[in-house]
């Protein structure tokens, strides 16, 4: 009765990794309990997840070619794209979220358009600007550009409302850290990059202050919700932003601390159900509203559960 937080399955977003074909269901070695699915077998899940109370799923893309642009982002007929024409059909009830980038597009595996061996931020918007252009016009209910260019979300916003998409919403990853719980992530949507590393447009992990300044700046440019990610390694700056702010503010348990937990919980040295539970409840707790997590339809079915 005086329990002073509280989850709840709708607060939860399934990320799910989609590619072409048919009948796949292709296991992702580090993730324990995650695959790379067809957009047949990805309907199995995101139903699953529905029936389980889960709010929303992510859709990640794996195109069958990559080039230097990453254009099959913005193919219409791409993986995710038709997914979310199936979603939309089948789950109506189901929030379809999309990840918009261009790391798992490209053959360098880089989040932008590259000039020697330096992304080019503002080459780099209009073809983000496409990409979430071709999500809305599938029927993605939210874009959710992860890409940390400075600028995109004024260019995507302005890209979505002049094809008429003025009720697609924004959630930008507007402080999205270079982590190294990122690792199992790049394998399951195979974007490691193929030369240096993320740093020089992801955020120091050792800064805060300027969290507040890239959340504030995707604020003024149009965003719906504002993303802090990866979650539990960053608490403080999920309660920071949700303060100053106090807007609705999704948190992404990622790929990393998933795996952490699965992997004790395999060896017998944690209760991973315990574990799981515990550690959304301490993001619920900092202040995120939303929690994009891997455990989702497993966490909602503990909560069916009253445990």
């Amino acid at each position: 009765m005086v329990r002073e937080t509280r989850l709840d399955p709708a607060s939860f977003v399934l990320p799910l990794f989609v590619r072409s074909g048919a009948g796949l269901r292709q296991p992702i070695g580090s993730m324990p309990g995650c695959f790379q699915t067809s957009v047949d077998e990805l309907l199995i899940d995101a139903r699953m997840a529905a029936d389980a109370g889960v709010g929303g799923v992510m859709l990640f893309g794996i195109p069958d070619h990559k080039d230097a642009i990453g254009s099959g982002a913005w193919d219409d007929a791409g993986p995710v794209q038709e997914a979310i024409r199936m979603l939309v059909r089948e789950l109506p009830d189901l929030v379809v979220m999309t990840d918009v980038c261009l790391c798992e597009y490209t053959d360098h595996g880089h989040c932008g358009v590259i000039k020697g061996e330096t992304v080019d931020n503002d080459a780099t918007l209009e073809l983000l600007a496409r990409e979430a252009v071709s999500h809305a016009r599938a029927g993605a209910h939210v874009v959710a550009p992860s890409d940390m260019m400075d600028g995109r979300v004024g260019v995507i916003r302005a890209a979505l409302d002049a094809e008429g998409f003025h009720e697609t919403s924004i959630l930008s990853y507007s402080a999205k850290y270079a982590s190294a719980f990122y690792g199992p992530f790049r394998e399951a949507a195979e974007s490691a990059p193929q030369f240096g590393d993320r740093r020089a447009y992801q955020m120091d992990p050792a800064n805060a202050e300027e969290a507040l300044r890239e959340v504030q700046l995707d604020i003024e440019e149009g965003a719906d919700m504002i993303m802090v990610k990866p979650a539990g390694p960053y608490l403080d700056i999920v309660a920071r932003v949700k303060a100053a702010t106090g807007y609705p503010l999704a948190a992404y348990q990622v790929s990393g601390e998933f795996a952490m937990i699965q992997a004790a919980a395999e060896r017998g040295w944690i209760d991973g159900e315990r574990a799981m539970m515990e550690s959304l409840l301490g993001i619920r707790r900092a202040g995120a509203d939303v929690i994009i997590t891997y455990f989702a339809t497993e966490a909602a079915r503990v909560l069916r559960r009253g445990r």
